[in-house]
């Protein structure tokens, strides 16, 4: 894929390719957008219980048991954890993190911050 720069200029072309890469499908090798924590004790979508103290992860279509990569863009804190959980259900949003891995990604504070993620190993 390529993308000229016309008279709108390089701005324009860097926002298509922000748009795009937001885009991608969830096998793809990164995938950027945001990302928000969250901390319930109940089950999650994969029968194991949720806990806020482990590196666990949701995410709307990767297989229970894989492990990711997540990067936080504004502060690059990176932290690896495996998607037990579907979700999240916030147009933008391309993953949740328990809270461990939001204390770790340095985003409790922030709630929803910019990440890139991609698979690990």
């Amino acid at each position: 894929m390529s993308i000229r720069t016309t008279a709108m200029g390089a701005g324009c072309a860097a926002a298509i390719l922000g748009a795009l890469t937001a885009a991608e499908p969830a096998h793809a090798a990164q995938q950027c957008g945001k990302a928000s924590w969250y901390a319930l004790t109940s089950r999650t979508a994969s029968g194991e219980m949720m806990d806020p103290s482990k590196m666990t992860a949701a995410h709307p279509s990767l297989p229970f048991g894989t492990r990711i990569a997540v990067t936080n863009r504004a502060n690059g804190r990176s932290v690896t954890v495996r998607i037990n959980d579907r979700g999240p259900f916030v147009g933008g949003r391309i993953v949740d993190v328990s809270k461990e891995a939001a204390r770790r990604l340095g985003m409790v504070r922030a709630g929803v911050v910019p990440v890139c993620i991609s698979r690990t190993g």
